[in-house]
């Protein structure tokens, strides 16, 4: 077995070799090397070959180095002795030679990789020939070479040498299929080298490199593997399947990654079926992320072939040319554009040309402009503001000026064909840097392959120059880096990586702090800001200084575990403080507001403190400890106004103090930051200035901070007329003393619950995790039944409902595209949602109260309800038409509203009212499919999705706005959200921020999300232990909406006074204020009808005559059409 690392040539060595190595300027002779290549093809041993060839690897680099590859006719002989079809011996020795090459010579004499992978063809083919040979020692010395030249090349050689050389290989097809395998998993390898992890800085910049570069090969690699996967040969055909998986780890687009098991199936299996479904599942793809060549090398033959394919039908095409439309809209590259989109602009024109449908033409045609567009000049020239590439001749000429071949080289025989080859090689090494950003690593890959053909000095300064020009080039492009004002000290300079579970969150980044500074940390949600500042306070932050060399201060709300402590106390009990002293203590109290003495605010209990003076008792332990680094995570929730301009002027005054902030607050970040740090693809990324500058110079961060700052609209619809009800402030549902206890439990869910909402109700609700929100709000919307004390609603209440986890709601309809679901749902008349809930299921009590006898007192006597049959106004409530069982329409009666429910009809008469609410809400809309999409484009969905594409390819904020569009069909006059901030991304928050605010129904919803309860809640229901305590009128932030601030067109239109609430806030009035919540049963009028004149009623005597002769001719049986007042024609 070749050995894993080298060792020590063996003490039985031939003499010569260790008097040639003892001199570097005497060559060795012919004979030595030839001697030492027979010692190995002629050992009897596999280790005694193999001590041989490492022997002969020393020699070289002790002597000649790379040049006696070629003056000795070394790898001649080893590309005879490998095809030595009759001596397996000599075929293992070969390999046993080429790995000891491979080995040594690469680390200590780079230049020779030109020898071995691009002069004369190299010998690569050599070694993966080798792994076919039936000998099991020759396949194994063979994979022992391959393995030591991979494991010695740079990311740059791999890229620029290996990678060619292994495709010319797969190229030929003439070889065994090992060797084919065995090229299948060299470029499979080299693509798991670059998968991101978390080792050293230098290996994981290696990695990006790697990863960056190989991603810019696969449009010649896909089509390579591609073909092994159809190989007859079915260890080939699993090897190229198994390089593809690898390859396709190069790509970094969270668009395209959940449909990658899918585009890979394709290309096993090109069927016109696989084909459609991969098209389909494309189309379905909303596609955000930056597109850049990897992705248009994966999903270019593809879309190709669909274009392409004569036998495509009309709804691929078009499915196809709305991919190619969006994938282009986002390639922001014209090079890579005019790379690959050439190849499908004849296809999409012919679409154009020949679609039979005027849609897909129309479709076409837009794509075909959008293309054009991405594709810039037709001439190839650089669009103004494009920075252009730089290329192998760019390098050469400033090379070529660097070193004159005359005098500068060596001047050995050979030497000027491997300069002739090498200034290329390093040439377009250096490119791959440069274009990649890594400038610093040019010097690495061009004077070291320099200093075997020049002087060693000379060498140098040429790779410091090459270097030095295209730093400068990078500067002159990107512009300089920023560099610290003179005087600033510098307290943190580190570089880390930081992992949360099994996801990477930055990854080799820079973090630099100056004394005195406030830095504001911003990204989007689950960046990993939060896991930033606590790893800094637990002192787990690689290389960020000890507590003992930068005293760090984590400033939070929370002191309730000793919230009966006085204020003194409880910080002179910390004993991190201990050393203070009480006085000291009381000093700094005193500074920050807290006022001594007996009557004074340091004797009051920590937990009687309100957010504003936690936040200022944070910030005192911080002063007693000295901190030099304050970090704050959400100062300014809970604080009002003057406490947050408090803590603005105490952050601005203490210049010595620095400061690392995460907060969604942007009046707060604008007034206070010195710089922002923003993350950027897993790095952090240091903009000077505020807030406003940050978001100059990146205007897509606006949407972080304003929720209205989106590109997600949200549009409700009016939710209509109830009846009886004239004043905004009156209520429409009401919960009474209500308690409830899920069947297991030991104590209530929710107990002696009593609230009201109205039609312009902005209600929150707040509590911890298990405290009853959920069993609340399944109370209010009928999904649950009180074991104790009622719930009454309006008759003709429609409540729009979202349940905290969305997608039950569609998890049973994942075949259909959105807009089938919408018209399952009410195809009826009826929300098909509302039949399961809990208060319109028959217990077995019902079911026993329908075969109840009830006597109303009309004289008739006893019977048995079968149905209700129609409802109408009758005084201040409704009378209903009850259908009796085993008896005809004609004797059904009339029976008041109020007389069922004293009977025990409750379900029965919910049921009606249900469908009756349900069917005036759906007298609006007309359930056809255009009217649905333009219903889903109001609730932000494309209605190019909505019509087309299935629901279970839709994303998670996708299908989320599919259950919103559901909820919002039939009109609801009441919006319930169970936590809504839990299934929507920050877009889309906005938009239905700002839906909900000018949303004209009353709105309830659970969320912990301060900032959308914030901005539009004025009522707030906190519930702890099962107990419900109102919150009365507070003033929502409508500094939270960029279009509510002062100054805008809406601040002005809605006449907010300064720091109040909104217009929608002050007509909420709460419950306490409107009345809402008095005593006595829900009540509401009746709509008076107009008196009618005399030939109105004689034209209703007419159609109810008609009606009555129609029944009479009609089966038996068949029920009396209703005779009611409100009829209509």
């Amino acid at each position: 077995m070749p050995h894993q690392i080298s060792p020590p040539i063996a003490p039985t060595a031939p003499a010569m070799i260790v008097k040639s190595s003892t001199s570097s300027d005497v060559p060795p002779t012919q004979e030595e090397i030839s001697s030492l290549l027979n010692t190995a093809f002629t050992a009897k041993t596999s280790q005694q070959s193999l001590d041989a060839a490492y022997a002969l690897s020393t020699l070289l680099i002790n002597s000649v180095g790379f040049r006696g590859l070629r003056i000795y006719g070394i790898l001649d002989e080893i590309r005879k002795a490998a095809a030595d079809k009759k001596d397996g011996a000599r075929r293992e020795s070969a390999m046993n030679i080429l790995g000891a090459l491979f080995e040594r010579l690469p680390p200590a004499q780079p230049i020779s990789e030109i020898c071995f992978l691009i002069q004369a063809g190299g010998v690569l083919a050599p070694a993966l020939d080798a792994l076919a040979d039936k000998g099991r020692v020759v396949h194994e010395s063979a994979q022992y070479a391959l393995d030591a030249l991979l494991a010695n090349l740079s990311p740059e050689a791999m890229v620029v040498a290996l990678l060619p050389a292994v495709s010319r290989y797969l190229g030929k097809r003439t070889g065994k299929w090992q060797g084919t395998v065995g090229a299948y998993k060299l470029i499979a390898r080299m693509a798991d080298k670059a998968k991101m992890g978390t080792g050293s800085k230098d290996e994981e910049s290696s990695k990006d490199l790697l990863r960056e570069s190989m991603g810019k090969k696969l449009a010649g690699l896909i089509p390579i593997v591609d073909a092994g996967m159809h190989d007859l040969k079915s260890e080939v055909s699993k090897q190229a399947l198994k390089t593809m998986n690898s390859l396709t780890t190069l790509l970094s687009n969270d668009d395209v990654a959940p449909r990658i098991p899918l585009l890979i199936k394709t290309m096993e299996n090109p069927s016109t079926e696989t084909l459609q479904k991969a098209i389909h599942a494309l189309s379905q793809t909303t596609f955000v992320a930056i597109v850049t060549s990897p992705v248009l090398a994966l999903l270019t033959p593809l879309l190709e072939r669909s274009l392409n394919t004569p036998t495509t039908s009309q709804e691929v095409l078009r499915q196809t040319v709305v991919v190619v439309e969006n994938l282009t809209k986002l390639v922001h590259d014209p090079v890579e554009a005019r790379t690959f989109l050439p190849k499908l602009k004849p296809g999409v024109q012919g679409v154009k040309d020949r679609a039979s449908l005027p849609e897909v033409r129309e479709l076409a045609t837009r794509a075909l402009n959008v293309i054009k567009k991405a594709m810039g000049d037709d001439d190839g020239n650089i669009a103004s503001g494009q920075i252009a590439p730089t290329t192998p001749e760019d390098v050469l000429a400033v090379l070529d000026k660097a070193v004159d071949v005359k005098r500068d080289l060596a001047g050995f025989p050979g030497d000027d064909e491997l300069w002739s080859l090498g200034r290329i090689y390093v040439a377009e090494m250096a490119v791959e840097d440069i274009n990649l950003r890594q400038v610093a690593r040019v010097r690495l890959c061009t004077a070291p392959y320099m200093r075997q053909l020049l002087d060693a000095e000379k060498a140098n300064a040429v790779g410091e120059t090459l270097q030095q020009h295209f730093v400068d080039e990078d500067h002159r492009k990107f512009g300089q880096p920023i560099k610290p004002a003179s005087g600033e000290i510098e307290i943190v300079n580190t570089d880390f990586s930081l992992a949360y579970g099994g996801m990477l969150l930055l990854s080799h980044t820079n973090i630099t702090l100056h004394k005195g500074h406030r830095y504001g940390l911003c990204g989007r949600n689950g960046a990993g800001k939060s896991t930033l500042m606590r790893s800094i306070a637990e002192g787990k932050l690689e290389g960020f200084p000890s507590k003992e060399q930068l005293k760090t201060c984590f400033v939070e709300h929370n002191q309730g575990e000793d919230a009966d402590l006085s204020i003194l106390e409880f910080v002179s009990k910390d004993p991190e403080l201990a050393a203070a002293g009480r006085e000291r203590v009381s000093q700094v109290l005193a500074e920050v507001g807290f006022t001594a003495g007996p009557g004074g605010r340091q004797s009051e209990a920590v937990g009687s403190l309100s957010g504003g003076w936690k936040m200022k008792l944070a910030l005192a332990r911080a002063m007693l400890m000295g901190a030099d680094v304050l970090l704050l995570d959400e100062p300014t929730n809970h604080l009002d106004v003057g406490n947050v301009k408090w803590l603005e002027e105490y952050l601005k005054s203490h210049t010595e103090i620095t400061s690392l902030i995460v907060s969604h607050d942007s009046g707060f970040l604008d007034n206070v930051c010195t710089d922002i740090y923003h993350y950027e693809q897993k790095k952090l990324v240091c903009y000077p200035g505020n807030l406003a500058a940050f978001v100059r110079v990146k205007p897509e961060a606006k949407s972080y901070y304003t929720l209205s700052a989106s590109q997600v609209q949200f549009k409700f619809p009016n939710p209509g007329i109830l009846t009886g009800i004239k004043s905004a402030t009156k209520a429409i549902i009401r919960m009474s003393n209500c308690s409830y206890t899920y069947p297991g439990a030991s104590k209530p869910s929710l107990q002696d619950a009593t609230c009201v909402l109205t039609l312009s109700s902005r209600t929150a609700i707040i509590g911890a995790n298990g405290a009853g929100k959920s069993t609340l709000i399944k109370l209010l919307t009928g999904e649950t039944i009180p074991q104790m004390g009622r719930v009454e609603k309006h008759p003709n209440l429609r409540i729009g409902y979202i349940k905290q986890h969305a997608l039950e709601h569609v998890e049973m309809h994942m075949e259909k595209t959105p807009n089938q679901y919408l018209q399952w749902r009410y195809a009826n008349g009826d929300d098909r949602e509302v039949l399961l809930k809990q208060t319109r299921i028959l217990s077995e009590e019902d079911k026993a109260q329908m075969n109840k006898f009830v006597d109303i007192g009309d004289g008739k006597g006893e019977r048995k309800i079968e149905a209700l049959m129609g409802r109408q106004k009758w005084k201040k409530t409704f009378q209903y038409e009850v259908k009796w069982v085993n008896m005809v329409p004609k004797h059904n009666s009339q029976i008041s509203r109020e007389t069922l429910l004293n009977l025990g009809f409750d379900k029965l008469v919910q049921e009606f009212d249900d469908h009756e609410a349900s069917r005036e809400g759906l007298g609006f809309r007309t359930l056809e499919p255009r009217i649905i999409s333009e219903h889903f484009a109001d609730l932000g969905l494309d209605p190019e999705i909505a019509n087309h594409n299935e629901i279970s390819g839709l994303s998670g904020g996708q299908k989320v706005k599919v259950v919103l569009a559901g909820a919002m069909w039939n009109n609801p006059h009441l919006l319930v959200l169970d936590e809504p901030t839990n299934y929507l991304d920050r877009d889309s928050l906005g938009g239905l921020a700002v839906a909900i605010r000018d949303y004209k129904g009353g709105v309830i919803m659970i969320s912990h999300n301060e900032e959308f309860v914030g901005a539009l809640c004025p009522e707030q229901w906190h519930v702890a232990d099962g107990r419900v305590t109102h919150k009365g009128h507070l003033a929502v932030s409508n500094d939270r909406f960029e279009d509510s601030r002062p100054g805008s067109s809406m601040s002005s239109a809605m006449g907010t006074p300064k720091g109040g609430s909104s217009a929608v806030s002050s007509a909420a009035a709460s419950a306490n204020v409107s009345g809402a919540e008095d005593g006595g049963e829900l009540k509401f009028k009746s709509k008076k009808k107009k008196k009618m004149t005399r030939a109105q009623v004689k034209e209703r005597e007419v159609r109810r005559r008609l009606r009555h002769i129609e029944w009479l001719n009609s089966p038996k049986g068949t029920p009396h059409p209703p005779d009611t007042d409100d009829e209509e024609s």
